[in-house]
């Protein structure tokens, strides 16, 4: 049975139709989060995003269902413009085993899910387990490291969470058509206190590395120490994928060689920016570019043109 904690009764109402017992549970999108260039008042007209974590994927389809989420793309399975008349409100909701979301968490395997998680959402069920909780606050350290490697010595607050949001956006193929090229912008600027609140712990964390000054204003200048040994240190609590890519990289894919010795190389070279935002890019590139081509016959073609048509509407109606 669905404890109504404190979701609001929507959400409990939509969750209700759904097989009881799931791993974890969030909201996500301008249909949760305001956005900059989203009306307020039609919020309910923009799609509610949901993506349900389960211990095992047949409980939501399957053999077949659960194998072609399970090995393709970035491991969920979408159904989309899904319509409840009575809440009237358009749903979209991905499934995904509590396995691969754990994988994506600690590890960015795709940056899919991970990169949703950056961001301020809906928490609709808790983590049920403390591996799982434990995993989504490592996400949201990693997403600070990385950050801080791509920006400069001295930036806005609003440019760290600009540049942790983009983290996921940067290499996604979709930005190049049918998204709002200022969507990363329009995320953050309405939400700063939710992200303030989403990586204080954190943050407070690299008080020794990082000089971000309590303030209202996301126009106070941040700086952070930008020493080979942090940027190393940085490097070292990057999740196992993006140094994976590094690594290959760096030495081509063509012979072995320490990782710590490559690390430590990056760290004191000119263009380390480069390299992270890269490797980075790659990553997201591969995975959204999967994931697209898989929603196609998950969601239906007919679906899959229109969704990608009200997307496109939304930017150039902006």
């Amino acid at each position: 049975m669905l404890s109504r904690g404190n979701i609001s009764p929507m959400f409990y109402r939509i969750l209700s139709r759904f097989p009881p017992n799931f791993a974890f549970c969030f909201a996500y999108g301008s249909g949760v989060k305001q956005q900059l260039g989203y009306d307020k008042a039609k919020k309910k007209q923009n799609m509610i995003d949901l993506i349900y974590t389960v211990d095992n994927a047949h409980r939501f389809g399957g053999n077949f269902i659960a194998k072609y989420q399970e090995t393709l793309g970035a491991k969920v399975f979408f159904n989309t413009l899904i319509p409840i008349p009575e809440e009237d409100v358009v749903i979209k909701y991905g499934v995904v085993s509590t396995k691969d979301l754990l994988d994506d968490l600690t590890d960015w395997t795709s940056l899919y899910l991970a990169g949703r998680l950056h961001k301020p959402v809906e928490i609709i069920k808790t983590a049920a387990s403390s591996k799982l909780q434990n995993a989504l606050e490592s996400n949201l350290k990693a997403a600070v490291h990385a950050a801080l490697l791509v920006l400069p010595e001295k930036f806005t607050e609003f440019e760290l969470y600009r540049a942790i949001s983009n983290l996921s956006y940067a290499g996604d193929f979709r930005m190049i058509f049918g998204e709002n090229k200022d969507k990363v912008n329009n995320i953050v600027r309405p939400q700063l206190e939710n992200f303030r609140n989403l990586y204080s712990p954190t943050l407070t964390q690299l008080s020794s590395v990082l000089y971000l000054p309590m303030d209202s204003s996301d126009n106070v200048v941040c700086i952070q120490d930008q020493s080979e040994q942090t940027i190393l240190y940085h490097l070292n609590h990057l999740p196992k994928w993006p140094v994976r890519r590094i690594v290959y990289k760096q030495t081509k894919g063509r012979y072995r060689q320490d990782t710590e010795d490559i690390l430590t190389a990056v760290s004191k070279s000119s263009n380390y920016q480069e390299v992270i935002s890269r490797c980075l890019r790659s990553i997201v590139w591969q995975s959204s570019v999967k994931q697209s081509i898989k929603n196609i016959p998950s969601a239906g073609i007919s679906k899959s043109i229109k969704y990608s048509w009200a997307k496109a509407l939304k930017t150039f109606n902006m």
